[in-house]
């Protein structure tokens, strides 16, 4: 029997090449994966066209250097124990059916709720991935939205508390991001208004995956955000980062978080911190989870890229940040770094 048969997806919508409404049934990776078990394929909507795998020793590890935040400044890095890990493998131990009836879905710029974004068309591969996400700031924005799980109960107290100490290690990291190009520490944080920045939380859950070499949890990107960062527990592995045409794995110390400078970001350095294009390979026998935070300016605000650089060959224009959000959820999935494009003078 089928996975749709048996009422294990979500429902994507999309506007297809004639300009019509479409809509989509998307597998759960999650049951899916229990239905394949001990099989060694997988279901054509997963599969990419060329192999997802190439030939690298652990030499080619890309290197992450590590920043005590509690020795650079007076904010403590945020310590993933105030019950994330605990909620989040709550949530996903669910039946399929509570997890659906505990929290909705909305096709909107952010996705939000439970389900599949960014399914454009009929065709399109598929990640190897289950998605949740919020915003959680600014206060009161997704108010009249199932977007929050009602179960496990804690599930929201759990991840605000989280993001609250989060926030200030992100605001830190604007100061010492800009003192580090020798600008002013507050040209970046000043674009963040206290009562309206936004954060995004997405959890992305991987299920063990039959064929690696076959399908992606996560489609190559960069992250629309001006800073992102991601928690991962009990196990790691699968992020990777195009560097000189070749897809380095990264791998960070356990109990550390992983800070990515995303597009908007790169529109007010005027392009001295590029946000990096990656993406997630699958394993075999590890199931991993990792909570992303997204942290950007209001939605409604203009950012502006600082004028006293001295590149030449990158210049950036003023950009409204949810127009940027716009273009680039439109134009995604692509197959190369274009939705910066939007935001060249």
């Amino acid at each position: 029997m089928e996975e749709e048969d048996k009422g294990y997806f979500h429902e994507a919508s999309f506007i297809d090449k004639e300009g019509q409404l479409r809509t989509l049934k998307v597998p759960v990776v999650q049951e899916l994966a229990r239905q394949l078990q001990g099989l060694n394929h997988l279901p054509d909507k997963f599969k990419r066209v060329h192999p997802v795998h190439q030939p690298l020793t652990p030499s080619f590890a890309l290197p992450i250097p590590t920043i005590n935040m509690a020795k650079l400044r007076s904010v403590a890095e945020p310590q993933p124990k105030h019950g994330v890990k605990d909620v989040v493998k709550g949530f996903f131990g669910l039946p399929f059916e509570e997890k659906k009836a505990s929290v909705g879905s909305y096709a909107s710029v952010e996705n939000m709720g439970y389900g599949r974004n960014f399914v454009k068309s009929e065709d399109q591969p598929l990640d190897w991935i289950d998605r949740l996400t919020m915003k959680a700031a600014p206060e009161g924005t997704s108010k009249g939205l199932h977007v929050w799980p009602q179960k496990p109960t804690n599930f929201r107290q759990a991840i605000e508390q989280y993001v609250r100490e989060a926030r200030k290690v992100l605001d830190d990291l604007l100061e010492v991001l800009a003192e580090s190009l020798s600008l002013e520490r507050h040209v970046f944080i000043q674009q963040f208004d206290t009562n309206e920045s936004e954060i995004n939380v997405r959890v992305n859950y991987y299920r063990p995956c039959p064929r690696p070499d076959q399908t992606l949890g996560l489609t190559p990107h960069t992250d629309a955000s001006a800073l992102t960062i991601l928690m991962e527990f009990d196990t790691s592995g699968g992020l990777q980062v195009l560097k000189d045409q070749k897809w380095l794995p990264v791998k960070w110390p356990r109990d550390t978080l992983l800070v990515n400078v995303g597009d908007m970001l790169e529109i007010m350095s005027n392009g001295r911190l590029q946000s990096p294009w990656h993406r997630v390979v699958t394993q075999m026998d590890v199931e991993r989870f990792s909570v992303a935070l997204f942290y950007n300016p209001a939605s409604l605000a203009e950012i502006v890229p600082v004028r006293n650089t001295t590149m030449e060959n990158e210049s950036y224009k003023n950009v409204v940040v949810g127009d940027y959000l716009q273009h680039f959820y439109k134009i995604n999935p692509t197959t190369e770094k274009v939705a910066i494009k939007f935001a060249k003078a």
